[in-house]
């Protein structure tokens, strides 16, 4: 879990016992920098046996599809993290086959032909609706006890903000392990359900709770 995630899991976690949230960095109410379209579905579940593989293994993935209105050529970088109710933090693409990804694109091969594979989403994004892009991410599956996830999905908007890290130490060099500052960038919040337990995980899908942005 990388520490800016971690400091601020803390606040949240403060919240939760009655300490006030109000220094937790926020989006500005109105658009600052440029912000892209983002339409999206529900997480979706995949299960297959890879190659050299004995049992079969379920991965998940969103599809979405980004368009730039926002006057200007964008550079599109985008990133995702599954984070779970017990705090686990799954990165899209972390231990993830090619063969999943081959998956994914064959199941939709007929509705959706021209869906690209993650790596194939960064780069220019031209402005206009001939130019949007269709993709998708994808997660391994998590910690089966857990009934409560959130995605959070950056990259798309160019809106920053840069806060003094509260356990700076002083008496040590500035370093990446041991920040002066931490640079948050407004990302989109999605939160999410799974109904039941877990022997019923694969016969339930996941249940939208809400969405928000915030600053990660």
């Amino acid at each position: 879990m990388n520490r800016t995630l971690m400091i601020l899991m803390g606040l949240l976690v403060m919240g939760g016992s009655g300490v006030s949230l109000a220094g937790v960095p926020k989006p500005a109410q109105a658009p600052v920098s440029w912000e892209l379209k983002f339409t999206f579905y529900d997480p979706e579940r995949i299960t297959l046996t890879l190659p050299g593989d004995q049992t079969p293994t379920t991965y998940w993935f969103i599809r979405y599809t980004v368009e730039n209105n926002a006057g200007q050529d964008i550079e599109f970088f985008p990133a995702a993290e599954l984070v779970t109710s017990s705090l686990q933090v799954i990165a899209a693409g972390d231990q993830i086959s090619p063969t999943v990804y081959d998956a994914i694109r064959e199941r939709y091969h007929t509705t959706a032909p021209f869906m690209l594979e993650p790596n194939k989403m960064s780069g220019p994004l031209l402005q206009g609706e001939d130019n949007a892009k269709t993709g998708f991410v994808a997660f391994r599956d998590f910690n089966p006890n857990d009934n409560d996830f959130t995605i959070y999905f950056s990259g798309l908007s160019g809106e920053i903000q840069r806060v003094t890290n509260p356990s700076f130490d002083k008496t040590k060099p500035e370093s990446p392990e041991n920040p002066r500052v931490f640079t948050l960038r407004k990302a989109l919040e999605i939160k999410y359900s799974l109904p039941g337990d877990p022997q019923t995980r694969n016969l339930v899908n996941p249940v939208r709770k809400g969405q928000d942005w915030v600053m990660r």
